[in-house]
């Protein structure tokens, strides 16, 4: 015969998984619709990016192209800090925004006449920011060499300019083109940090490089070396010597390389035997970064400059629009990964302030999340998410249909293959 306490306990466990299972079942519901495939079309997924572009360039190349980027842009920035960033943030804002355009800048049309039209009108504002941030005599001329923040965004626009050279060299008149150059020539008075900011320097002088100008290659050289010395493993480099838990190796580290060689050409060739080991890395980071996407379209907020939002994923962007993504990533699932996390964060309360600049933070405004060199302008650089929108409407990026993301396979039962690193 069971005792009173035997049964009642009994009755308790009974009534307590009772009153559990509708809790389990929502979420398991919760958790399902998170994993469910988008159905958005390639070309809507493009219009929506186009429209995350305007909304996110327009305060400043509307302003700068009519000579009113400081009269107009806020500067936000840790408190007591704004006087000291004032004398950078607006060179952050151009350099960063032009890195992430221009591909698109430079791409070929598409058959959207509103992005057509938004972009030949970006193009000019675009040109029309670097005469204008190039001419000393523009009440918007920008601090080349004048801080040591400039040489990290003049490597923005150098960058900006090795991607789109039709764009943002060729069509430029010879006066901007000398003011641009001389204007680079001035950051080399800036000794760079013995980590990342060595890569600064270096795109710089590969820009030199790239549109013919006398360069430096010691400076190109002792970047390209150090970063070997600093690979830390399965396409991971140290910042420096040592490793750090962040975004810098998308952030900087891996599209710079990449670039520099783009912009040297032949005259890489002294450094051939560090290409394909580069490549190698460039694939597998890739890989890593494709998978820190959650099925809600979220990554982990981990380490510095979380502030520059989805520029985290500038080298999954890049390695895109080089159409070279590691094995078993298809472009069209990077396209659906990479809108879900756009959509995101542009669409958290408070990305934007009520003139539509964008604030500090990583989901919405957040102002401790930004670190003493973070000001307004450094929040730019999200723009470099914008990369495979360089490639044409009909390639499988944007043609194909959107894709499960490797965790949305996961989460929801597909059986999916094991990860392994590289040994490279």
């Amino acid at each position: 015969m069971q005792s009173k306490n035997s049964a009642s306990r009994r009755s308790f466990l009974k009534g307590a998984l009772l009153a559990s299972a509708p809790l389990l079942a929502s979420s398991a519901v919760s958790a399902q619709s998170t994993t469910e495939l988008s159905s958005s079309t390639g070309a809507e997924d493009r219009a929506t990016w186009v429209g995350i572009v305007e909304r996110v360039s327009q305060p400043v190349l509307s302003a700068i192209s009519q000579q009113k980027l400081r009269a107009t842009m806020p500067i936000e920035a840790a408190p007591g800090d704004q006087a000291a960033r004032a004398q950078s943030t607006h060179l952050e804002a151009v350099g960063r925004l032009l890195c992430g355009l221009a591909p698109w800048l430079e791409g070929a049309p598409t058959s959207n006449p509103a992005e057509e039209k938004l972009r030949t009108r970006y193009q000019e504002w675009s040109r029309l920011a670097i005469r204008y941030g190039t001419d000393p005599k523009s009440p918007d001329a920008l601090n080349f060499g004048s801080n040591q923040q400039s040489v990290v965004d003049a490597a923005f626009l150098a960058l900006a300019v090795v991607r789109a050279p039709n764009e943002l060299w060729n069509k430029l008149d010879s006066n901007t083109r000398q003011n641009l150059v001389k204007a680079m020539q001035d950051t080399r008075k800036v000794l760079p940090g013995f980590n990342n900011w060595l890569l600064f320097s270096a795109m710089v002088e590969a820009f030199f490089c790239k549109v013919g100008e006398n360069w430096d290659a010691m400076r190109v050289d002792y970047a390209l070396r150090e970063l070997q010395q600093w690979y830390m493993g399965d396409g991971v480099y140290g910042d420096g010597p040592h490793f750090h838990w962040d975004y810098y190796n998308s952030f900087v580290m891996q599209p710079m390389m990449l670039n520099i060689f783009d912009a040297l050409g032949e005259h890489g060739r002294r450094w051939h035997m560090f290409r394909e080991p580069i490549l190698v890395r460039a694939r597998r980071y890739a890989a890593i970064q494709e998978r820190l996407i959650s099925p809600e379209g979220t990554y982990p907020p981990i380490g510095r400059s979380l502030s520059y939002r989805f520029g985290a994923f500038q080298h999954l962007s890049e390695m895109s629009l080089r159409k070279d993504l590691p094995e078993g990533v298809s472009p069209s699932q990077v396209r659906a990964a990479l809108t879900a996390v756009m959509k995101r964060q542009i669409s958290a309360k408070g990305t934007f302030d009520d003139k539509g600049w964008l604030t500090i933070g990583f989901a919405g405004h957040q102002p401790m999340i930004g670190e003493t060199y973070i000001s307004t302008g450094s929040l730019y650089l999200c723009s470099a998410a914008w990369l495979p929108l360089g490639l044409p409407e009909t390639d499988e990026f944007w043609s194909a249909p959107a894709q499960m993301w490797t965790q949305q396979k996961a989460w929801s039962g597909v059986d999916i293959k094991t990860d392994h690193a590289i040994s490279e």
